[in-house]
Parts: C-alpha cells; structure tokens; sequence
C-alpha cells in the first residue's frame, strides 16, 4: 500500500461514514434499511485502489459504521452489506487501465457472470418466475459492457449489478409479492439513474481533489482528469 493509497482510504472513510448516516431511499420489505448517500460514491473506491483493496475499503466502512451505531444484526442488515461490494468490483475492473486486456477481459467477464447468477437465482423462486421480465433490468451491466469507455455507462452498469445481487437475495430473504416487484420498476428506473450519476460525478470530483491535493504536494501526482470528463 502506497502513501497515496492510504491517504485515499482515509479520505474515503471520513466520506463514506458521513454518507451511510444519510438516508436517500427506504428498502422495501427489510425492516428499518435503507439507501444512503454511500451507494452514490461507494462503487469508486476499486477505480483508485484496485478490485481487493476497494473491496476491503468499502467492506471496511459499512462494518465500522454497523459497529459505531451498533446496529441491530438483523437478515436485511447483513444483505444491505454486499451488494455494494459486487458495484465496486464492476466499476473498478471496468476502469482500470493498468491491466493487461486479456486480464481487464477476464476479470470484466467474472463482474457480468455474477449479475448472470443473480438473473437466474431470482427467476427459480416461485415468485419470480411470475415476474421474470423484472431481470431485464440487469441486463444493462452487459450492455453496459460494450460501452465501457463511457463513464455514466460503466456508473449505469455498477449500480445494476449492485442491484442485482440484492434483488435476487431479497425475493429469497423476504418473499416480496409480485405485486411489489411490479410497482418497484418505475421507482428502480429513477433511484438507479440518479445513483449511476451520483456514481459518475463523484469519481470525476474525487479526481480533481486528489489532482488539488497533489498540486499542494499533500500527495503525490495523480493522472489528470479525461477533458470528456470535465
């Protein structure tokens, strides 16, 4: 671990604290969880730090905060915990540039096989069978995929697989009706293009604070902002 890297965690933790104590939208059927602001920002962490390191850090952050507020360990808690995970993997191996392709393939290829499981995990239960169209909405990771080299799309495709993972371990968890999966798909169309966003401009913001950071020698130089970007 870098200085560098280090510094980011630290930077990311004091953030990423702060955004899971801000509510943005209740989850249905989980008792007392929610989206936070985290879910805007969370998925970054593995474009500065790499898949593990991300991984780790985001992983670090909600187990700290569960300890903080001693939250209740509840099955909706421990689910809220991983979804996020399988986002910041997707968006970091997507934007990594370091990597050899057969590597960036290999690993981009594991990201689209976990939002493939989820897709299949959802249509065996009985109840999301009677809803299977609901997993189209995970097809856009895939999509996604062939446009990676756009930011809002590799944002678009983090956020689906994230909820992905959670839906298909919400219909097995809570055995949601169809009925409220049918009335989620005009709610999912709106929170996931706002989080894909949230996702797209705070990596772009958190490279021109580490580029400020550098430019006051706090850290050391770091790639400068695409102009696409800016």
């Amino acid at each position: 671990m870098t200085s560098n890297k280090l510094k980011f965690i630290g930077i990311f933790f004091i953030l990423g604290l702060a955004g899971l104590n801000m509510p943005f939208t209740q989850l249905i059927g989980g008792g007392n969880v929610s989206f936070t602001l985290f879910d805007f920002f969370a998925p970054i962490a593995g474009a500065f730090l790499g898949p593990l390191f991300g991984i780790l850090t985001v992983l670090g952050v909600e187990v700290t905060n569960v300890i903080i507020k001693q939250t209740p360990i509840e099955l909706g808690s421990i689910i809220r915990l991983f979804p996020v995970l399988f986002a910041t993997y997707y968006f970091a191996v997507l934007t990594q540039n370091k990597k050899s392709e057969k590597t960036k393939t290999n690993n981009s290829k594991l990201a689209l096989i976990v939002t493939l499981i989820a897709i299949i995990a959802f249509v065996a239960h009985p109840i999301g069978r009677t809803v299977p169209y609901f997993t189209l909405f995970w097809t856009i990771p895939f999509i996604a995929y062939f446009f990676r080299k756009n930011l809002y799309m590799r944002a678009l495709g983090a956020t689906f697989t994230q909820h992905a993972v959670g839906g298909a371990a919400w219909i097995w968890a809570f055995n949601l009706p169809a009925e409220v999966w049918k009335g989620l798909i005009p709610v999912v169309i709106t929170e996931r293009l706002v989080f894909a966003a949230g996702i797209a401009l705070t990596y772009v913001a958190m490279k021109a604070m580490l580029k400020y950071l550098a430019d006051k020698k706090i850290l050391p130089a770091v790639k400068s902002i695409n102009p696409h970007y800016a």
